[in-house]
């Protein structure tokens, strides 16, 4: 399977299709009403952010800057689209997923560092480690982490840091002004903002976990129902990280071709739909906040 090569302009048809119908669906919820256009809103939110992660991927075409072009102005107003991008890349680095400082995508803390944390916010980590807890306060707490990192990286003098958050600003401007334009009201486009980046945080609740064998870390979901359109197959995170260049409508495919080779690599980290993720971790926790593998702080986990 090393030797599946791109797809072509035309084999892309279902992003382009995607990419329509996302953006058009955005526009025409703008002018429906509130009960119906708050969870379609977030919905395209959560999309568009689904498209984003393909296009950081390099497709739909061979021109970087064009495909960055089709999904620059993030829908969900919070993530630049740059720094998304490097720090999605930066994940890509499977030897060091999970890792708490160079991991961007870990939900892990240094176990050092969960025990200087205040009793309260602890029980918010935990919290956040159930499905429930994901879905209401995760996006406060990635965002908060997000922010404070990149915050602290400008002040070490990361310039490409601070011009991805620039160039953010005006493109942040240009959603708020078409929302503003079409007369909707900008409170109820960020509670649907806020709902678009949580139903993100159902695919990434279980993609990864804390494991020795690096190639045991990443999880297969086998849906194919709606959220795995939402979250264009990426539920097949496992294939994905192996085939970073494959396009989302071929993951599917890869998988059932070689599911016992994909099963036996991440040793049955595999669940069989997102309602079983449901069922399992709603209101349970699925893994302990302090990384079980990290020894010490600054170290490095057991290999």
């Amino acid at each position: 399977m090393a030797d599946i090569k791109r797809p072509s302009l035309i084999t892309e048809w279902p992003t382009f299709a995607t990419l329509l119908g996302c953006y058009g669906g955005w526009i025409v919820l703008l002018f429906g009403p509130l009960w119906l256009s708050v969870p379609g809103l977030a919905v395209m939110i959560a999309l568009q952010s689904s498209l984003q992660h393909e296009i950081i991927h390099g497709h739909p075409t061979k021109h970087p800057s064009l495909n960055a072009a089709l999904v620059f102005a993030s829908l969900n107003l919070l993530i630049p689209y740059g720094r998304f991008r490097d720090t999605h890349l930066a994940h890509h680095s499977d030897e060091r997923l999970t890792d708490p400082y160079d991991d961007p995508e870990s939900n892990y803390l240094d176990p050092a560092v969960w025990l200087g944390l205040p009793t309260w916010l602890q029980r918010l980590h935990v919290f956040n480690t159930t499905l429930a807890g994901r879905l209401l306060i995760g996006v406060l707490i990635s965002q908060y982490c997000f922010m404070r990192s990149d915050f602290r990286e400008i002040c070490a003098g990361r310039r490409e840091v601070l011009r991805d958050w620039l160039m953010h600003i005006p493109a942040a401007a240009l959603v708020i002004w078409i929302v503003m334009a079409t007369g909707y009201p900008l409170w109820a486009y960020f509670f649907a903002a806020y709902a678009g980046l949580a139903l993100v945080k159902i695919r990434t609740f279980a993609e990864h976990r804390a494991h020795e064998d690096v190639q045991a870390r990443t999880a297969v979901i086998e849906d194919r129902g709606f959220f795995a359109f939402l979250f264009l197959n990426n539920n097949f995170h496992l294939v994905h990280h192996m085939y970073p260049h494959i396009s989302w409508y071929a993951l599917p495919g890869v998988y059932r071709a070689q599911k016992a080779k994909f099963m036996q690599r991440n040793q049955g980290y595999i669940y069989k739909s997102y309602r079983q993720l449901f069922a399992r971790y709603f209101l349970k926790c699925k893994e302990p906040v302090p990384h079980p593998l990290w020894p010490h702080t600054g170290g490095s986990p057991k290999s």
